[in-house]
């Protein structure tokens, strides 16, 4: 594992034109069925979000290609779940993350859409809660646009700890600092709120029953 992440920074460095792309199946992979379990894709992109900060790569595609990739991740492990229903996770390879699929179950009937959009920032249940919307029938209007918002803000929160420390302290108070911080702050405060929101909505649902 530490392997394959040594080996993407390295190519990254070495390739800057292919950040985007990379980071962009990374942040694919990341968010797919399976595949998300495994890949240490969070790792890698709190690299790279280093490597925007030391001006090694550019902000830009960097940021596009994750939410880009985050999105498009969900989506697929959303209409996998639909087509193939419950059943999925009955046979090979999911049966043998049943436990995994299980925890994405109670937290999508406990929230619902918040589900979708809190489970982004959520490593347990972030590979697998799409795939359970998908096989319980959620509406895929109200499906897509969690998906989307939380990749828009998931993208520069990922990237934020490399790139903070790349900058360090002393660069906020320059003019020139580059405006991915203050998208991150903005992204940081995004989800807090989001938390908060969640916490308080299982309280009241505790409440109730």
């Amino acid at each position: 594992m530490q392997s394959f992440i040594d080996q993407s920074v390295s190519f990254i460095e070495t390739h800057q034109a292919w950040a985007g792309v990379i980071v962009g199946l990374l942040a694919f992979g990341e968010s797919l069925i399976l595949i998300g379990i495994l890949l240490p894709g969070t790792a890698v992109l709190a690299i790279v979000g280093g490597l925007v900060g030391a001006g090694i790569v550019q902000p830009l595609p960097v940021l596009l290609a994750a939410m880009i990739g985050a999105a498009l991740g969900d989506t697929v492990s959303y209409f996998l779940g639909r087509w193939l229903g419950r059943g999925v996770v009955h046979g090979w390879p999911l049966n043998r993350y049943r436990r995994e699929i299980a925890r994405a179950r109670l937290f999508f009937r406990r929230y619902g859409f918040a589900a979708i959009f809190a489970g982004r920032f959520f490593g347990p249940v972030r590979a697998t809660v799409p795939l359970v919307a998908g096989m319980m029938g959620m509406n895929s209007r109200l499906f897509q646009i969690a998906n989307i918002v939380s990749a828009i803000i998931w993208a520069p929160v990922v990237l934020s700890p490399g790139w903070l420390v790349a900058k360090g302290a002393g660069s906020f108070a320059q003019p020139g600092a580059t405006s991915l911080f203050s998208m991150s702050a903005i992204a940081v405060l995004a989800v807090i709120i989001v938390a908060v929101a969640v916490v308080k909505l299982r309280g009241r649902r505790d409440a109730r029953h």
